[in-house]
């Protein structure tokens, strides 16, 4: 089963000897209006049923993902489907939903930095903890790496709603608010994005 094993939060942090609290992760953030392409994109994605993950995954999430990345496609890649394998009798090991990674797009996945996980069967709870592994394994394949990235993201979402946390010295900062509004889900996607581009620097 890998990370989605893990549907408490709790079961993570206790595991791996962490910490989670519940946080006002972002101070005001100014809202992205959605390009008219993304606009089309998801309306289109709307004219057939969207009945399992998959077909979420296919037109709603990616579609969001594409145009969160498209300003800083030269500096970070975003890669779907990709395994991080640090430890399989810890199901610290598998496929991840969606990775960023702090690198120029190339044919594999190195500085993994932000992930996202869609809920299974729209239980944010295991969404989050599921995320939380998969930020956790990120950190230690940085780590292993000598890649100097102290400050991970994940965020967990239904297609819908959406919530961040921040990985940082061990813990797992929640954000108190789940986002509904698309607007302020692009903007918050570009605050992050921005932040590892302003704060630091490539090998």
């Amino acid at each position: 089963m890998g990370y989605s094993k893990y549907k408490k939060l709790k079961v993570v942090t206790q595991k791996f000897g962490l910490s989670a609290q519940l946080y006002s992760l972002f101070e005001v953030i100014p809202s992205r209006a959605p390009s008219s392409w993304l606009a089309k994109t998801l309306e289109m994605g709307y004219l057939s049923p969207i009945t399992n993950e998959k077909s979420k995954s296919e037109r709603l999430v990616s579609p969001i993902l594409l145009e969160a990345i498209t300003e800083f496609a030269k500096q970070i890649s975003l890669f779907s489907g990709e395994e991080i394998n640090i430890n399989k009798a810890d199901n610290l090991a598998g496929p991840c939903d969606f990775f960023f990674a702090f690198t120029p797009p190339m044919p594999y996945m190195e500085a993994p930095i932000i992930s996202l996980v869609e809920a299974k069967d729209e239980d944010m709870e295991w969404g989050l903890a599921q995320c939380a592994a998969q930020v956790y394994a990120a950190h230690l394949l940085n780590l292993q790496e000598g890649k100097n990235l102290p400050i991970l993201y994940g965020c967990a979402t239904t297609g819908v709603e959406w919530q961040f946390f921040k990985f940082e010295n061990n813990t797992f900062y929640i954000d108190k608010m789940p986002m509904t509004d698309l607007p302020q889900v692009l903007g918050t996607w570009h605050w992050i994005l921005n932040f590892y581009v302003t704060n630091f620097k490539q090998d």
